[in-house]
């Protein structure tokens, strides 16, 4: 499938109503950047998002408060639109090699993503959490939570580059 992608489009015995797709594979090197560049805004709300959890949970000013809600429902607007635009770029290179489905450290990188989509939505709940309740100082937890998109990261980028197994 890889030498189909490189070959020039020119080359392939195309039916009429499959142009489209010889389109995309021509730009599939420029999808995988995007997709890269998405996953970056993505993962960079994802690292930042958490710390404004550790500021806004013992935050005892309604003001400062409010400021951290405010911050924290924008960077999240943000990287939710990251993880829209990474996901349907992945979507769009599984149209044209679809065969990554067959590949086992493909399909472990995806169950990553679930996890990392899980990941996303608990961020979501959490800023609803800390807008409706008191300050409170335990932030032990937090900054567990903190932590958890770091392995996904890894994860999912090793497992991308290296292509273990």
């Amino acid at each position: 499938m890889l030498a189909l992608i490189s070959a020039p489009v020119a080359n392939w015995p195309i039916p009429e109503d499959t142009r489209w797709l010889a389109g995309m594979s021509a730009h599939y090197i420029w999808l995988k950047g995007l997709h890269v560049a998405f996953m970056v805004t993505w993962f960079a709300g994802l690292f930042y998002l958490p710390r404004l959890f550790i500021y806004h949970a013992p935050a005892p000013e309604t003001r400062d408060r409010e400021r951290f809600s405010v911050m924290e429902s924008r960077l999240f607007v943000i990287m939710t639109i990251g993880a829209g635009i990474t996901v349907l770029l992945g979507l769009m290179m599984l149209v044209v090699n679809p065969a990554l489905l067959g590949i086992r450290w493909f399909q472990i990188k995806l169950l990553l993503l679930a996890g990392l989509m899980i990941y996303h939505y608990r961020c979501y709940v959490r800023i609803r959490i800390l807008r409706d309740v008191a300050p409170y100082d335990d932030t032990k937890w937090l900054r567990w939570f903190n932590e958890i998109p770091v392995v996904f990261l890894l994860g999912i980028v090793l497992l991308a580059v290296v292509k273990p197994i």
